[in-house]
């Protein structure tokens, strides 16, 4: 097959998934719009009826808000940076995943940000966490998590929305041609006068070689902020230095197996077999295995350290973790993040898209019961033993969860309609290749 024929495949491949959408699609589309019209409902109920509805209670004033808060920051952090670093090391495979990974970025930190909002209870007063002038003249609280969470999520949003859009340029002057009407002209007024002219490509390849080199040390530093919430107090389990690289690790750890979740079952629907093959998912599932290695390295250091310090507090925190009230969640953790993705070292298993998406969500519910037990057993036994308790999430408290999980599968169905899932310009650079897959005609290949 020539050049020109496989160009014009690869368009057609991708371009097709933006078709009309089929029963299944609009099935899912139905359950998660309700899931998150259920979230917002209980939103509603909890501003009218006030946090008591909640199970927040002293002594822990941290639940499942701030629980999802991190997790959903996690899965955010993870996009932006899998896609820069994948960039800047000229990882080939990064074509089949790069957008989807950019798009549950962009979601997953507009998801994100609503738990601070909801954790206010007042959320109609959250202006005050923002440094606006005022007519007292009164600055907020720079010393607050809730302002640093503010300002984390503000900037990640802006640079990664701003990466998702100049990668989206070249293709939205494809779609200009592929649609007519309203879409079309939509389509043309976002793809900025694109011609693909030399001078368009080399000021281009300048500008998000640029935007990668910047994205990756601002989303670690980002989500170093977020680990900070909990690393700048005195409680027991989080006053740690460990902290900032143990929560970007679990970041990438997460994303990498969120973009599994999303990509596998993507890939059978909208039929991108030829572009997301067996190989690119087994290299996702290397980094899968990587990032494990690092997160249980992680959880290893912070009992040696504690046990190491003899500081009495921190070691019965770590012995409350393992044997207490939420043990439960704590084996779930070391079962989803530590020993099941060890089982991805055989390769028939690692190149198992069935498993890898099993897999993917066990690695979910493990990353969600790490920040359960980060923030709840550090809170429930402090230092006072007066003052100890346990914590229960309520059923406001669940379906606002379940709301929000909602929101981010609509929101990423709605993107597979009105975006290219893939990267057009990227896989026709990948097309040159002799050894590419879409170019021989197969849906199969090697990954270089």
């Amino acid at each position: 097959m020539s050049t020109r024929q496989a160009f014009g495949r690869i368009e057609t491949d991708v371009l097709a998934a933006m078709g009309r959408p089929g029963l299944l699609f609009r099935a899912a589309l139905a359950i998660c719009a309700l899931c998150f019209a259920g979230g917002l409902g209980l939103w509603l109920h909890q501003m009218i009826a006030g946090m008591g509805v909640a199970g927040i209670r002293h002594p822990v004033g941290w639940g499942v808000y701030i629980t999802n808060f991190v997790f959903w920051v996690g899965i955010a952090h993870s996009g932006t940076l899998i896609s820069a670093v994948l960039f800047l090391f000229r990882a080939r495979f990064r074509s089949s995943f790069n957008r989807s990974a950019e798009a549950m970025t962009v979601i997953a930190v507009m998801t994100a940000g609503l738990y601070p909002l909801i954790h206010l209870g007042r959320s109609w007063l959250f202006y005050w966490l923002m440094p606006y002038p005022n007519q007292r003249l009164l600055w907020v609280n720079f010393r607050s998590p809730l302002v640093w969470d503010v300002f984390a999520i503000s900037t990640y949003l802006i640079v990664s929305l701003v990466f998702f859009y100049v990668g989206l340029i070249p293709d939205l002057a494809a779609l200009r041609r592929r649609f007519s009407g309203l879409r079309a002209g939509l389509y043309r007024l976002l793809s900025l006068g694109w011609l693909g002219t030399a001078a368009q490509w080399a000021h281009y390849n300048q500008l998000y070689l640029f935007l990668a080199a910047l994205a990756t040390p601002l989303v670690i530093s980002v989500h170093s902020v977020v680990s900070w919430d909990f690393a700048t107090s005195i409680v027991p389990g989080w006053h740690t230095t460990i902290f900032a690289p143990y929560f970007v690790a679990g970041a990438i750890f997460s994303g990498t197996a969120m973009v599994l979740t999303l990509s596998i079952p993507m890939r059978r629907i909208l039929r991108l077999e030829r572009h997301i093959t067996v190989d690119h998912m087994e290299s996702l599932a290397k980094i899968l295995i990587f990032t494990s290695l690092i997160v249980t390295y992680a959880y290893i250091v912070e009992f040696a350290m504690a046990y190491y310090s003899g500081h009495l507090f921190e070691t019965a925190h770590f012995r409350y973790r393992t044997f207490g009230d939420y043990r439960f969640m704590f084996y779930l953790m070391i079962l989803g993040n530590t020993l099941l993705p060890l089982t991805l070292l055989w390769r028939r298993l690692r190149r198992h898209p069935g498993y890898l998406l099993a897999i993917s969500l066990f690695i979910h519910v493990g990353m969600w019961c790490e920040r359960f037990v980060i923030i709840v057993t550090a809170l429930a036994r402090e230092y006072d033993p007066y003052s100890w308790g346990t914590y229960s999430p309520s059923a406001v408290e669940i379906g606002i969860t379940i709301g929000s999980f909602g929101m981010f599968f609509t929101l990423f169905l709605i993107f597979t309609k009105l975006l290219p899932v893939l990267s057009v310009t990227e896989l026709k650079e990948r097309a040159e290749s002799p050894a590419d897959p879409a170019l021989e005609g197969r849906p199969g290949g090697t990954a270089a």
